[in-house]
């Protein structure tokens, strides 16, 4: 059974995507710093939910907008509300419309204060009240009693109690699982998590709409389905949780959100705490932060309505701590900023956040910081580390924080989750030192020629070699601390006009390269070739690809079987662009016989015809024995009906049809035939057989 919806150039460009996948790598490790809801999804919420003719589309579309608005302090740009308070008045005055149509239609005259009368909604409140008693799945509890929570938050006076709560409890109770889970309905035997989200919410509103007070024993059984659902939870490296449906095609995001709206909305009824381990509560709000800015509707929605119910829940309401920049660099004396603010953005509590310690990344070394408090900046609300101590330098680190609340009161409201781990990159501009090439002499390794480069700025040095010499390059990089830095790709590409190889210059800054064992790669072309160097790291401010100059090589002749490059063309986007036209001459047509012939020859075909015609009239065909009843008279008629498609069928293959569609018309119109005409032969074996015994 389908979910249904809540209600609550060769070489330089290798270099460069070299120099890119260093980026990229970046940006994949910064994936745990979990930023909490900002003015971008404001943005996009707008974009999402623009209205189309004053309209946001169907009124589940509807309320989702405006729900997704209000938790966003979003004002409300468009009047839509004369047209879709229309709709929804519309849908409440009909007694036909389906329960879950009224629902959407409450909801969407919640929140748009539209005009309903008074006793429109207490008709509507005793159709809802009767559809528990006779409800057969759990769709049809979850909208009826979500329709009654409704009218009774719109309109209190209104009589929404339930005479028969515990009833309507159990009913809704006996549809869970042993393992948690939840069945849409009592004939369906497969378990669901986004059921279990569903049924949750209906027995909170089942909780506030009774009438006397719901058996204790029955809310904790329900708190410990809940528990028994909490272990089915799964758990991502970076500490995000979330639940996954193993049926019905539901994604986790709308899965987790059913989970997190049913349970919010239980907590907030039932008598007691739902009690759940911390690191649950805040691994499911960096699951959905985890997921940015959904480009769907109703993955924003399903998004931004879950950090809403953690935020405002009875069971806690999660801190996120997260960094505005996770590069601080020491060229610019950067400060290191922490920020701790609800998953929707609002501000914390008073608290502090102590750096616990912080190491290289990936490496067993001891930490460079360890227990220092940061200074809180009430302006921009921010905690911040002022210096970093001389231990820190150029490189990947992993900071650990931690919140500690001020005042213990808070810590029976907020989770905090312990410890936090961020990945920071400690960036500067990398002083490059002592860089020059070099030609020298394989044999006797002297200096042939030795240019002086400077690197990060224009150079233009002009060598000449042969295969028999190597190529040195050799060059320094420190970190403003003086230690020396080993950049993450280095690379050396030599260009010929028809040819070009890359190296790999090794992290010490030096690179030898003999020509000779070059000779085949570059398929004893002499000539010019382009010096280019490409340095770059995620934490080098100063990357670069620079042409150093050129390289005049001499290289032996070529031998008769040596291979031969590539064609190149004179513009290397050429490829791109539009392909010669492919000219094409058809074989002659055959010479065909003359007009005469060919209408001699339709006429015999049509001989037998006519042939079959007259001999009809010789056999005295009539319509004596046609049907007279009507149903064997209709029979009859469709059967030389049927007989006449499939001879019309036949002049349409010879004229357009292909064969395939022919025998796919064939295929239906023969049996509907096959059918028809054994209905009416049988009834003419019938007749004859009562004139025989007659």
């Amino acid at each position: 059974m389908a979910a249904e919806p809540r209600w609550g150039s060769g070489g330089g460009a290798a270099a460069l995507l070299l120099l890119l996948l260093v980026a990229a790598a970046s940006i994949c490790h910064a994936a745990s710093n979990f930023l909490p809801v900002s003015d971008a999804h404001r943005s996009a919420a707008l974009e999402l939910f623009a209205p189309v003719d004053g309209s946001f589309g169907s009124l589940e579309e509807t309320s989702e907008a405006l729900q997704s608005f209000d938790i966003l302090g979003i004002e409300r740009r468009t009047n839509v509300r004369g047209s879709t308070c229309s709709s929804a008045v519309e849908v409440l005055g009909s007694s036909s419309s389906p329960v879950k149509d009224v629902f959407y239609a409450l909801k969407v005259s919640s929140l748009l204060k539209c005009d309903v009368r008074q006793s429109q909604l207490e008709a509507i409140a005793s159709r809802l009240k009767s559809v528990p008693s006779d409800a057969s799945s759990l769709n049809d509890f979850y909208y009826s009693i979500g329709g009654l929570v409704l009218i009774k938050n719109q309109i209190p006076v209104v009589d929404v109690l339930l005479e028969d709560a515990d009833k309507v409890f159990q009913a809704i109770k006996a549809l869970s699982q042993s393992d948690g889970r939840w069945r849409y309905s009592s004939d369906n035997p497969v378990s669901s998590t986004y059921a279990a989200g569903m049924a949750l919410e209906t027995l909170a509103g089942v909780i506030s709409l009774a009438s006397n007070e719901i058996g204790q024993s029955r809310i904790d059984a329900v708190k410990n389905d809940i528990l028994k659902l909490f272990d089915s939870i799964e758990k991502y490296d970076d500490g995000t949780f979330y639940f996954d449906e193993k049926v019905d095609g539901v994604g986790p995001l709308a899965t987790t959100s059913s989970v997190v709206q049913g349970l919010t909305a239980f907590a907030s009824t039932a008598s007691g705490r739902v009690k759940l381990p911390e690191d649950n509560i805040l691994g499911l709000t960096k699951y959905f932060l985890s997921i940015g800015i959904p480009g769907d509707a109703k993955e924003f929605f399903n998004q931004v309505n879950s950090l809403s119910c953690l935020e405002n829940s009875r069971v806690s309401v999660p801190l996120i701590l997260a960094l505005p920049a996770t590069v601080v660099s020491l060229t610019n004396k950067d400060k290191l900023k922490v920020r701790v603010t609800t998953a929707l953005g609002s501000r914390s509590p008073p608290l502090k956040v102590k750096l616990v310690r912080a190491f290289i990344s990936g490496s067993k070394d001891a930490s460079v910081i360890e227990n220092q408090e940061l200074i809180f900046d009430s302006e921009g609300a921010f905690h911040i580390l002022d210096l970093l101590p001389t231990s820190i330098d150029v490189g990947k680190y992993t900071f650990v924080f931690e919140i500690v609340l001020q005042d213990s009161e808070d810590a029976k409201v907020y989770v905090t989750g312990g410890q936090t781990k961020v990945p920071v990159y400690i960036s500067a501009i990398i002083k490059i030192e002592n860089a020059e090439i070099s030609v020298l002499d394989s044999d006797l390794g002297s200096v042939d020629t030795q240019k002086k480069l400077n690197l990060g700025k224009e150079d233009d040095v002009s060598l000449a070699a042969n295969h028999l010499q190597k190529l040195r390059l050799s060059f320094q990089l420190s970190t403003p601390h003086g230690h020396a830095f080993k950049p993450h790709q280095a690379i050396l590409k030599l260009k010929h006009e028809k040819a070009e190889h890359i190296f790999l210059v090794g992290n010490s800054g030096k690179k030898f390269q003999d020509f000779l064992g070059l000779v085949e790669k570059f398929f004893y072309l002499s000539g010019r070739y382009d010096i280019q160097l490409s340095i770059g790291d995620a934490v080098m401010e100063n990357s670069f690809c620079q042409d150093l100059g050129h390289v005049e090589l001499d290289l032996p002749e070529a031998p008769e079987k040596a291979p031969r490059p590539a064609a190149q063309p004179d513009d290397p986007f050429s490829k791109y662009g539009p392909k010669a036209e492919i000219s094409h001459i058809f074989r002659a047509p055959e010479k065909r016989p003359s007009e005469n012939l060919s209408l001699a020859f339709l006429a015999l075909t049509l001989l037998p015809f006519l042939g079959f015609l007259v001999g009809l009239l010789k056999l005295g065909v009539n319509l004596k024995n046609f049907p007279s009843a009507p149903v064997p008279a209709m029979f009859a008629i469709l059967f030389h009906v049927g007989i006449g498609s499939i001879l019309a069928l036949y002049a349409l293959f010879w004229l357009k049809l292909d064969l395939f569609t022919t025998l796919k018309a064939l295929g239906l119109l023969g049996v509907f035939v096959m059918f028809v005409g054994h209905r009416i032969l049988s009834h003419l074996a019938s007749t004859s057989s009562k004139l025989k015994s007659a």
